[in-house]
């Protein structure tokens, strides 16, 4: 009779071969930050502990170091199948953390009581238990540290590590995350003082750059440029924005709410260049970065550059699961199913479909990389067939520093379609609803109370029918709020 992990095996290979269906279609520091894992140490107390792992055979393993790969791991221990059986290979010297801090709090300076590990390894963002290095071993899950995946053969399910290590997988698991959208080489991308942040050691070069930097230039006015500068106005340094759409956060924010927090942040000294494109970044007579050059020709003096323009999904070296072309990323199912048997794709990585909106989706948000992450371990190691239904939420938090004047922390949920109504004056809270065909679709709420947050999702899974002109003569957010509440009330009552 085969074993229980052979069972185990079996029925997931069984569960994942179901068919996908067709036409699936987004100051400076006195000493180093963190103490990596030293990896001789590391290699002794793996043969020492991990006497399952004598030869190549992993029955799961976990591609990626990141906060899917943090969550994936607290459901397999959940389940009682993490010791012993599951391994995750990434190629950071830490273990997973909940990465939203690394743009936040981390870049907060010295005497404004920045976050530093292990104070936010996962999964502290969500309330959990805080996954220290040992927690892993404690839990007999085997961690290879700074040794990414090169190749996998599928046919023989063996992955390929940088080091030459061969590991064979019972079923696999991608969560590769992303990859930060860079400048070419041939216009300074690569300069001294130019920076990327997708990890801590991106942070941690940052702010070494910051502590000795006078004048700082944000490329980018997405989430990653905007909470970039508001990070640097801690630092009391010279801060300038620079981005080629006409607004702020264009993809999610009314023009009317952009104008709002662009008066925030040149309250706070940013200079904000809109509507500008570079030509290159240009360096000094030491080979570091000196400015940045705009397509007019003009320089904006810089010698700390942060470059926040995107990512793109970390496919390689997994092409060949089958990728999206429309959205990026792997394809997968909504249990998370790639079109590889025993092959799974999860968080920014996975193409997915968004079964609220009826669309094929790539969300790059640490919800979904929780939420992806536990529901694919949980398809996986029961029964469970329910697939995802995942709400669209996005959020940011600025000028959270100690002694910073206002601190600003926004949520929004649903879908940002159709006409909008605003309600509010910013200071102290704003509101915006967006509603399509006479139901309101989408919610932003800043500066709300935590029962007000609560509502946000409620009233996006709802979509109830909501009377626009009351909102619109709404004249404080309460009132807004509460409006909407009461269209959420009369629908339960139909």
């Amino acid at each position: 009779m085969p074993s229980p992990s052979a069972r185990r095996l079996t029925m997931a290979a069984i569960s994942n071969s179901l068919s996908l269906k067709h036409g699936f279609s987004l100051a400076r520091p006195q000493r180093p930050f963190l103490t990596p894992v030293p990896p001789s140490s590391t290699s002794i107390k793996f043969r020492r502990c991990y006497a399952a792992f004598a030869n190549e055979n992993r029955e799961y393993v976990i591609v990626g170091g990141g906060n899917s790969a943090g969550y994936a791991a607290r459901t397999f221990v959940e389940h009682g199948l993490a010791d012993g059986r599951l391994c995750i290979v990434t190629k950071e010297p830490y273990a997973p953390y909940e990465r939203p801090a690394l743009t936040k709090a981390y870049l907060f300076p010295p005497d404004k009581k920045p976050a530093r590990l292990p104070g936010f390894h996962t999964c502290v963002g969500s309330g959990g238990e805080r996954q220290t290095p040992e927690w892993y071993k404690e839990n007999g899950i085997e961690m290879l540290y700074e040794d990414p995946v090169k190749d996998i053969h599928i046919e023989n399910q063996t992955l390929t590590t940088n080091s030459g290590k061969i590991l064979k997988y019972g079923s696999l698991i991608i969560a590769t995350g992303c990859t930060a959208s860079r400048f070419p080489e041939k216009i300074g991308g690569n300069l001294p003082g130019v920076h990327y942040i997708r990890n801590v050691a991106d942070a941690d070069a940052l702010i070494l750059s910051l502590g000795k930097s006078k004048k700082v230039v944000v490329v980018g006015g997405g989430y990653i440029g905007m909470e970039v500068a508001a990070a640097a106005v801690g630092w009391n340094l010279d801060t300038t924005i620079i981005f080629p759409e006409d607004q702020l956060l264009q993809r999610l924010f009314t023009p009317s709410l952009s104008r709002r927090y662009e008066e925030l942040y040149q309250k706070n000294g940013v200079k904000i260049l809109k509507g500008a494109s570079i030509k290159n970044l240009e360096a000094g007579s030491n080979g570091l970065v000196a400015g940045v050059k705009l397509g007019d020709g003009s320089v904006v003096e810089a010698d700390t550059v942060i470059i926040g323009i995107g990512a793109k999904p970390a496919v390689s070296p997994f092409e060949r699961v089958g990728l999206n072309t429309d959205v990026g990323g792997i394809q997968v199912d909504g249990l998370f199913r790639t079109s590889i048997p025993g092959i799974f794709a999860v968080g920014d990585v996975a193409a997915f479909p968004l079964k609220i909106y009826d669309r094929i989706s790539r969300v790059e948000h640490v919800d979904h990389a929780r939420r992806s992450a536990q529901h694919c371990v949980k398809a996986l190691l029961s029964a469970q067939t329910q697939t995802y239904d995942y709400l669209p939420y996005f959020y940011s938090r600025i000028f959270e520093y100690e002694g910073s004047p206002r601190k600003v922390w926004w949520q929004f949920f649903g879908d940002n379609v159709g006409e909008t109504v605003e309600v509010g004056n910013f200071d102290p809270k704003i509101a915006t609803f967006w509603i399509e065909s006479g139901k309101l679709k989408g919610v932003l709420l800043e500066s709300g109370s935590p029962e007000e947050f609560q509502l946000l999702p409620k009233l996006a899974r709802n979509q109830p029918l909501i009377d626009k002109a009351k909102l619109q003569n709404a004249t404080t957010v309460e009132e807004a709020l509460e409006i909407a509440r009461a269209s959420l009330q009369g629908k339960a009552a139909v």
